[in-house]
């Protein structure tokens, strides 16, 4: 039921509860899982994020960004339907680790999957945040102080795009995330064009971190 919480982060649902379950009945979790945890949960922000800077294209009136993201997001939900069966509501992690281990092939399909990440990030910097009329729509509009971010609770890429530096992956290290050398992308204005950036740079920061992970990920149990 957490999967769909949230339907374009249900990783990030399941880790929530299962830590909270964790921590009450004072579970340790294998190391493995653990970065099984960190990979699929960045790779399922990646593609949040896709749905987030393709749909506000769409609300600019571009279409092609929209379809564009998604394409890539395909891509990426193939990854996720590989490891846990399903595509969106993937009921991926248990109390104590994962449902299952990774397949064999799984590093080499995640680095083509980056290289099309990596041409839309381009391809999306041409089309929408060098286009005039993207700057003019977006730059100074909805507009968020820091501080009124902080205290309406905003969190995320939202909040950072306002200039304040918050990620508890940084600030509350948890799980094995403290092993990761990654940047936590902020910006200084808190409008449409910013957050819209923090997005993007974030979606660079999750890839590099799941290299990172698949590079060291060690042998052992999953659950």
């Amino acid at each position: 039921l957490t999967d769909r919480l949230d339907y374009i982060s249900a990783i990030f649902n399941e880790w929530a509860y299962c830590r909270a379950v964790e921590s009450l009945l004072e579970i340790e979790v294998p190391e493995r899982a653990e970065y099984l945890r960190v990979i699929m949960a960045e790779l399922n922000r990646i593609t949040s994020h896709l749905i987030g800077v393709g749909t506000f294209g769409l609300d600019l009136g571009a279409t092609t960004p929209f379809t564009w993201a998604l394409r890539v997001r395909e891509e990426f939900l193939n990854l996720f339907e590989l490891v846990t069966g399903a595509r969106q509501m993937n009921h991926y992690l248990r109390i104590g680790g994962g449902k299952q281990d990774l397949p064999e092939e799984f590093p080499a399909l995640v680095e083509k999957v980056f290289v099309l990440l990596d041409e839309f990030l381009e391809d999306y910097q041409t089309l929408l945040l060098d286009n005039p009329i993207f700057l003019v729509r977006t730059k100074s509009i909805g507009v968020l102080d820091p501080q009124v971010a902080l205290a309406y609770g905003a969190t995320g890429p939202f909040l950072r795009a306002s200039g304040v530096p918050l990620d508890l992956r940084v600030s509350e290290p948890y799980s094995v995330y403290d092993r990761f050398s990654f940047q936590v992308p902020t910006a200084s204005n808190g409008d449409c064009y910013d957050r819209t950036k923090v997005r993007l740079e974030e979606m660079r920061e999750s890839a590099s971190i799941v290299r990172q992970a698949l590079k060291q990920l060690p042998d052992g149990e999953i659950r």
